[in-house]
């Protein structure tokens, strides 16, 4: 029997004298041709330099800090956002969308982050989360009703949590009672923590037509804003991306049309799952976005900063902080591409979206952290960007699934895979 160093060493010969094939295993490698994680297709790189120059031109200093100020997402920056086709990016083009990959969504909300967290999680929401179950759960009448206007001009929100139902989010209480026969439904109860609530048109509501069912009576429906039986309720003043709007959700008495549910009859905890798993690859690339930014606004604050007669980045107790920092981002951001490039090929991403979701948090806590240190006192003022950046990367720990449920899940997915 061939020993497995032996096999090895056979491969690494093989591979040298047929780069393109190893004959004897009976598969290409095709070496020359795998492309990295970091590699960018052309369609990828183009959102990158589109999403950039908007960002410069639309996206100051002055314009960010005057947001996060007033806890208000200027009309024109959204405006703008659906311009550029960045709220659109996977809607098909017959629907009026960009027809491209969740990729291209995913570098867009990173590129979005580095100038402001908060715009980020506006494209963020609309595109991983209430984009992405139109298409993967809406009907063909539903997706000619809506999809066209969620690629144009108007916000859309995910209405899952409640006061009592956070991390348990399948406790939720809004109910769904059908009338006339089931062609209705009237939606009673409140959602808690709803992110671009206030400037949404269009939401998607889990509600259970059968509480005694638990979970297998969660159903999505949408609802447009122009409902009577919905209002926007308090708007929370938050401690980071102030500017994207989270309020509560009422329902009362929203009677809704049948044809306006997403998915079938009490599949909507399958939907609110699945989608979530993809939104949380989207709250990496945020949180990569967001360390990268911080990371870009204090180096050269430090490399030209002079103390004792040289650049405080020469200090080898800065080298060995800042060069981990880079370490860390690269790696957070190689997590998220390689969960997302899964999701693109049909594969599991539950645990490497928990993964890159936990990791880049945590990494967006630490690199934000060091750079206020690193700037010293100028970085604790919020006349410079350092301190905004710091307070935007606290909710990356906690929404779409916090650090504790997402390492709860990985741990289960773990213990799975060593069980088959």
């Amino acid at each position: 029997m061939i020993s497995r160093l032996a096999r090895i060493n056979f491969l690494r010969v093989t591979a040298r004298t047929q780069p393109q094939r190893i004959i004897k295993c009976g598969y290409s490698t095709d070496y020359d041709h795998r492309p990295s994680l970091g590699q960018y297709t052309e369609a990828e790189q183009c959102i990158i330099e589109v999403t950039n120059n908007f960002c410069k031109r639309s996206l100051s200093w002055d314009v960010v800090r005057d947001m996060d100020k007033v806890a208000q997402l200027r009309p024109e920056i959204l405006t703008q956002l659906f311009e550029e086709g960045l709220m659109g990016i996977e809607i098909p083009e017959q629907y009026g969308g960009a027809g491209l990959s969740f990729m291209n969504s995913i570098v867009a909300i990173e590129e979005l982050a580095k100038f402001d967290p908060t715009v980020s999680v506006v494209c963020d929401v609309h595109n991983t989360l209430v984009n992405r179950i139109f298409l993967q759960y809406g009907s063909e009448t539903v997706k000619e009703k809506f999809l066209p206007r969620l690629a144009a001009d108007t916000l859309g929100s995910f209405c899952l949590s409640e006061s009592g139902s956070g991390s348990d989010a399948f406790a939720l209480k809004t109910t769904a009672t059908p009338i006339d026969g089931g062609n209705k439904y009237v939606l009673n109860g409140s959602k808690s923590w709803i992110t671009n609530a206030y400037e949404s048109g269009i939401f998607v509501v889990m509600a259970t037509v059968d509480p005694s069912k638990g979970h297998r009576g969660i159903t999505a429906f949408v609802v447009d804003k122009s409902n009577p039986g919905l209002k926007i309720g308090k708007k929370e003043d938050k401690l980071g991306i102030r500017a994207s709007s989270t309020c509560e959700v009422i329902l009362d008495e929203c009677v809704v049309d049948k044809d306006d549910m997403l998915g079938e009859l009490g599949k909507g905890y399958k939907i609110a799952i699945e989608t979530l798993n993809e939104g949380r690859i989207g709250i990496g690339a945020q949180m990569v976005g967001l360390a990268q930014g911080a990371f870009d606004y204090a180096l050269p604050y430090i490399i030209q900063r002079q103390q004792f007669g040289q650049s405080i980045s020469s200090f080898q107790g800065m080298q060995f902080q800042y060069a981990k920092a880079a370490v860390d981002i690269r790696a957070a951001r190689l997590m998220v591409y390689d969960a997302a490039r899964m999701k693109e090929q049909g594969l599991n991403f539950q645990k490497e979206a928990a993964m890159a979701k936990y990791y880049s948090s945590e990494v967006a806590h630490e690199v934000a952290t060091k750079c206020i240190e690193w700037l010293g006192g100028v970085g604790f003022t919020k006349e410079f960007q350092a301190e905004k950046f710091y307070r935007d990367c606290i909710i990356g720990k906690i929404y779409e699934g916090t650090s504790n449920i997402n390492l709860q899940t990985i741990a289960k997915l773990i213990v799975k895979d060593y069980q088959q």
